[in-house]
């Protein structure tokens, strides 16, 4: 578009102020040279001259969009669409606002809507931006041979995992004990399964002991993570979740593991979206077996910050036990360190004496201290090529290195503790600290 031709239509503008069609040619023709700054202006002058020309509010919405005045887009098309909802330039003007201020829960809705309007619509920065890709239906399916993917055996069971007695027993109650004496748990009204939260500092075992619990009953296992349920899509992280626990109903007995599940289940009341509710809500539905039977089912959940934590999953029946995995003790680190040294070139061990000497360790702890001396050991066993073995002096002096990982989480997890346990759910934290309220 030359400049003198849009000069001639501002020139013919001149001795016509009032003419409509005129105006808004010109603000199309500054549009398509990327003026928005003098379109807006015009289709400005159009719209308060005619408050109701449809046309000159839709340029309008475009040239703020191009100046980055995205609200004052918002604005526009939320009138437009109020009058025409199946308007697909409106609707889409509308996603690309909603993606450029990240609102991508409310994008995909919107690219929802467009798909049911036209069910040939394609836009390829839509389908990049949102996680889309091919032709994109309201679903994104996790269907059963997806789900199954996740089922597995585990090799492990209680004897691969030092201490922790107490805590074997009560995961023992709940779905070990039920599966030998079927006959017995069922004349109490009994149902084999549940949810146990298992919480304390990092490293100290939660994730071995969930796999040891499935390897011990011979049970299918599914190890979950956060981004094996949330999706972009609206609707489709609870749908993610549904089809998880009926791959678990129809693999029974078996354990799904949930690691980091404060993520999934956050406290309802920190959360300004409708999308994170809805994942809470499916996942309490789905803890509660409404429409279904979890009986056989364990579930075990995984957290470093239960206080981040919905109140709700507390509730018994759900998550009806809360146990603290606190770092092992003298006996539980002596074990730790016989079950990781074994089958490793090793002398005279004394493991009493690594124990006592890991003070405060966890069990990652532990295997960082190991790994640190069969690195040095690898070292020393380079010029010959015969493993050498690994002696007390050689992990002691590893000892000295590593540096306590719980120490952190002790700091925190007191405050919580001293300050915010009405409920005493936190009591066992004071007790290992040795603290008295």
């Amino acid at each position: 578009m030359s400049s003198d031709f849009i000069n001639d239509l501002l020139e013919a503008l001149s001795f016509s102020p009032d003419n409509i069609p005129l105006r808004l040619r010109i603000a199309k023709s500054y549009f398509a040279k990327s003026d928005f700054i003098n379109s807006e202006k015009h289709y400005s002058d159009v719209v308060r001259r005619q408050p109701d020309n449809i046309e000159a509010k839709f340029g309008l919405a475009n040239c703020f969009y191009k100046l980055n005045k995205v609200s004052a887009t918002e604005i526009i098309l939320e009138e437009l669409i109020h009058e025409d909802d199946k308007n697909i330039s409106y609707l889409e003007l509308l996603c690309y606002c909603q993606i450029r201020e990240n609102n991508l829960s409310e994008a995909k809705e919107t690219y929802q809507l467009l798909l049911k309007i036209d069910k040939l619509y394609q836009n390829e920065d839509f389908d990049n931006k949102l996680k889309v890709s091919g032709i994109v239906g309201l679903d994104n399916d996790f269907v059963d041979e997806d789900a199954k993917k996740f089922l597995k055996k585990p090799t492990v069971n209680f004897a691969s995992v030092g201490g922790m007695e107490e805590i074997k027993n009560q995961i023992s109650l709940k779905i070990i004990k039920p599966l030998e004496h079927k006959d017995l748990y069922k004349a109490y009204g009994k149902k084999i399964g549940g949810g146990i939260l298992l919480y304390g500092p990092p490293g100290c075992g939660k994730t071995h002991l969930a796999r040891a619990t499935a390897g011990e009953i011979n049970a299918n296992f599914i190890s979950v993570g956060i981004n094996d349920i949330l999706d972009m899509w609206i609707g489709s992280s609870e749908h993610n979740l549904h089809e998880i626990f009926e791959t678990a109903r129809k693999n029974t007995p078996c354990v799904i593991f949930i690691d980091e599940i404060d993520a999934l289940g956050a406290n309802r009341s920190d959360m300004s979206k409708s999308a994170g509710r809805n994942v809470i809500n499916q996942f309490l539905a789905e803890l509660d077996g409404i429409d279904s039977n979890n009986d056989g089912i364990l579930i075990l959940g995984a957290t470093n910050t239960p206080w981040h934590l919905d109140p709700a999953f507390r509730r018994p029946g759900r998550f009806d036990r809360i146990i603290f995995v606190s770092p092992p003790d003298f006996k539980a680190k002596s074990s730790i360190y016989e079950i990781m040294l074994k089958d490793k070139p090793i002398d005279n061990i004394d493991y009493d004496l690594l124990a006592k000497k890991s003070k405060e360790f966890s069990g990652a702890d532990i295997q960082a201290t190991i790994d640190i001396a069969i690195e040095k050991k690898l070292l020393e066993s380079f010029d010959d090529g015969i493993p050498k073995p690994l002696s007390t002096k050689d992990i002691l002096k590893a000892i000295k290195v590593v540096k306590p990982s719980t120490k952190e989480w002790f700091v925190t997890s007191k405050n919580y503790a001293l300050y915010a346990n009405d409920s005493g759910l936190y009591d066992e934290i004071l007790s290992y600290l040795k603290i008295t309220k």
